[in-house]
C-alpha cells in the first residue's frame, strides 16, 4: 500500500502504526504540506482510502481552497503528491469518532509522528482539529491558523477538522481557514525528485 521508497525509509514503529490502520499514508520527502488527521475513521479503514466517507469534506475543501486544481476523490489520494501535499494521522487507531481518542493516545503517538516529520522534512504540518496538537504541545488553548512553535522542523498550522461530524464549521468557513493557509504559504510546489 505504500511506495517502496517510503516504506524503506520508515522505522519499525512507523511501519507498524501505518499497517495497524490498514490505510496508506500519502508521504514523500520535502512536501509543501502534510495534512495530519486526528486518526482514521472506521469507514476509511473499511474502504482502504483516507477521508472516504461522503460526509467528510476534506477533498472538497482542498480543492475549494486552491490546494488542488480539481476535486480529488478518496481513491485518487496518491495524486496529492503531485501537488506537494501529503497525508498522515496523529494516531493510527481507527475509530467511529475522533472523540474516542484520548490525550494519552496523542502523547503516546507523538514520537512516531515527530520521527516521521523530521525525516521527511515537509515545510508545513497542518493538524486537522485542535485535539492532537493541543495534547502534543501540552498547550490547552490553541487558536486556529499558524502556530508560534514548529514541530520536527516544520511550521505548524491548526485547521478545523473537515469531518461531517464537525457541525461548528460549514463548508464556507472550513474553506476560509484552509485558504488562509494556502495564501500564507504561497503556491504549493511538486515534491523534488
Amino acid at each position: 500500500m505504500q511506495d517502496d521508497a517510503i516504506a524503506e525509509g520508515m522505522d519499525g514503529q512507523a511501519k507498524a502504526a501505518a499497517q495497524a490502520s490498514g490505510l496508506a499514508e500519502i508521504l514523500a520527502p520535502h512536501l509543501s504540506v502534510v495534512f495530519c488527521g486526528l486518526n482514521p475513521a472506521l469507514t476509511a479503514q473499511r474502504d482502504g482510502h483516507n477521508f472516504s466517507n461522503r460526509s467528510n469534506r476534506f477533498w472538497r475543501v482542498l480543492h475549494l481552497a486552491g490546494f488542488t486544481p480539481r476535486l480529488l476523490r478518496a481513491e485518487e489520494e496518491r495524486e496529492m503528491l503531485q501537488y506537494g501535499l501529503g497525508l498522515t494521522s496523529a494516531v493510527s487507531r481507527p475509530t467511529k469518532s475522533a472523540s474516542e481518542i484520548t490525550k494519552r493516545d496523542y502523547i503516546t503517538a507523538a514520537p512516531i509522528l515527530e520521527e516521521k516529520i523530521g525525516r521527511l522534512a515537509p515545510a508545513n504540518l497542518a493538524f486537522l482539529g485542535k485535539a492532537a496538537y493541543a495534547a502534543i504541545s501540552l498547550r490547552p488553548q490553541i487558536e486556529w491558523g499558524m502556530q508560534p512553535d514548529g514541530f520536527a522542523g516544520a511550521s505548524v498550522w491548526v485547521l478545523p477538522n473537515p469531518s461531517g461530524l464537525n457541525r461548528a464549521f460549514d463548508l464556507a468557513r472550513l474553506t476560509e481557514h484552509y485558504r488562509e493557509m494556502k495564501l500564507a504559504i504561497g503556491q504549493v510546489s511538486a515534491p523534488s525528485e
